[in-house]
Formats: structure tokens, C-alpha cells, sequence
């Protein structure tokens, strides 16, 4: 049986590379834990809002939207969250901004699916869930709203563990409406969790900061260049069905109905193929 290499995690050079753009940041890589979202909620509304980049080699009950199982294993996916204290004008296309950071410092061959995802040929690579809490102090502490934590999930190579498995946190679960999902070395051959980390840290940070001072409008033609769901025929959870027709410089989703255009503006909506993807 051959042994499998420890993985070397680049947590110095990261720290190098950001900290000078985000005074006080650190990097932390733990063998396992619940979640890395959770734990840096955790520490935010225990008083320490740090910027934090946290790493997990094992993710035992992650999640995902909608109360989704998010669960990851070994050598198999790259799970971490980003935590900073962030105040932008408007929260809304913030996923989409940190899903174009990762798609673009990875592949040309990654897209991104509304509101969160990585997919790759029709398959989901990854997902990304952003959730917020107040600062201590109060929303003005240091100039800042609120503490948000980006959580990113990623396939690195074949394995049971599914993202955002549906409604179940089970490592075997069922793949999204029978298909299987996708994973970074099929396009990468070779590539590890640490070295997909090292490739995408410092452009999420970069793009979330140029979020919090412009919003998503500047992120929106580059967007568009990766829109999975563009021109295609979906159906939303509430049962309503429409031809995608992009996003908007808010990064509300157009679908045009029967009824006209509907900006898709909350996270709680799910939207898919109409083919069943």
C-alpha cells in the first residue's frame, strides 16, 4: 500500500503575500475541525474579528445554502473561509465576486452558476457560502459594518464526499440530480489542495476588497464571460420557469418569464437547469 505524503500547506508565503494588503492577517491550518465558517462566527462574536484565513484538512459537518451538508475528507478537496470586517455599500454580489476570484486564478475552464458555485463541463467543482455577523463595538467598530466569513469548498480529486450533497451531510450521498460532480485535477492534473490554495488566497482577498469599495458593477462583464447559466432555460424553487439572461451590475440574476424580466435577488432561491442540472 503506498503511504500518502503529509500535505505541506504554503500558510508563510501566504502571509507574506497578504498581509502587507490586510494589516493584522493570519493563517491558520487545522488537521480537523466542525467547520471553518463556523469557527470564525464563533470567534468574531467572541470579540476576536481578526482577518483570518482558516484551512481544514477534515470538515466533519460543514454547510452549505440552505441548510445543505457540506462535508470534506483527506486529500480529496480543499475546504478553508476567509474572515474580515468588511463594509461595503451594498452585500449584494459578494459570492459572485469571490466565485470570480477563485475561477479565474484556477482555470479558464471553470464557470460560475448563481449565486455560488464553481462548475466545470455542466458538474459542480465548488461552492461558496458567505455569511455576516456583527463587529464588537457596534456596526462603526474600526469603520466597518459587519465580520464576514467566505467559505469555499473545493474538488480536488475523485472522491464520495460531495459538496452540498441535498438535504443530507452523508459522504455517500447521491450526487445532485444523478450527476456526478466535477474535481480540480481533470483539469489540472496533479494539482494539490495546498497548491489551489496558494493559487487563489491572494486574488479572493484583492477581489473582496475591490468589492467593498466599487461593488460588484466592475466584476459584471467578467462575469459574464463564465455565466453558466446565461441563455439557458431555468426553473426556480417557488416553480417559476424563464430563459437566464445574465446578471445585472448589482449581481441580481435576470430571468425573462412569462410575466417579463425578474431580477433573482435572495440567496434562499435556488435556481437550475430546467433539464434537471
Amino acid at each position: 500500500m503506498t503511504a500518502i505524503s503529509p500535505l505541506r500547506w504554503p500558510a508563510e508565503a501566504l502571509w507574506q503575500a497578504i498581509d502587507p494588503i490586510l494589516p493584522g492577517f493570519t493563517v491558520e491550518v487545522l488537521p480537523q475541525i466542525d467547520s471553518t465558517s463556523s469557527e470564525l462566527m464563533r470567534r468574531a462574536r467572541a470579540g476576536l474579528a481578526a482577518p483570518t484565513l482558516l484551512v481544514a484538512e477534515e470538515q466533519t459537518a460543514g454547510h452549505g445554502r440552505m441548510g445543505r451538508g457540506w462535508r470534506s475528507s483527506g486529500q480529496a478537496s480543499l475546504t478553508f473561509s476567509l474572515g474580515l470586517a468588511l463594509h461595503p455599500a451594498d452585500w449584494q454580489g459578494l459570492s459572485l465576486a469571490a466565485g470570480l476570484a477563485v475561477a479565474e486564478s484556477l482555470h479558464e475552464g471553470i464557470a460560475l452558476k448563481w449565486p455560488n458555485d464553481l462548475w466545470q463541463q455542466g458538474r459542480k467543482l465548488g461552492g461558496i457560502l458567505i455569511e455576516t455577523t456583527a463587529l464588537p463595538g457596534g456596526a462603526d467598530a474600526g469603520g466597518a459594518g459587519r465580520y464576514v466569513v467566505i467559505g469555499i469548498g473545493l474538488n480536488i480529486a475523485p472522491a464520495q464526499v460531495l459538496l452540498h450533497a441535498p438535504d443530507t451531510s452523508a459522504p455517500d450521498a447521491p450526487a445532485v440530480s444523478g450527476v456526478p460532480p466535477a474535481w480540480l485535477q481533470s483539469l489540472l492534473p496533479g494539482i494539490t489542495a495546498p497548491a489551489a490554495l496558494e493559487r487563489v488566497a491572494l486574488p479572493l482577498v484583492r477581489a473582496v476588497q475591490a468589492f467593498a469599495h466599487v461593488g460588484f458593477a466592475p466584476f459584471e462583464a467578467r462575469f459574464a464571460a463564465r455565466d453558466a447559466l446565461a441563455g439557458q432555460t431555468v426553473r426556480l424553487s417557488d416553480g417559476t420557469q424563464g430563459q437566464a439572461e445574465g446578471v445585472d451590475a448589482t449581481g441580481a440574476l435576470r430571468v425573462r418569464t412569462a410575466a417579463g424580466v425578474q431580477r433573482i435577488t435572495s440567496g434562499e432561491i435556488s435556481v437550475r437547469l430546467a433539464t434537471g442540472a
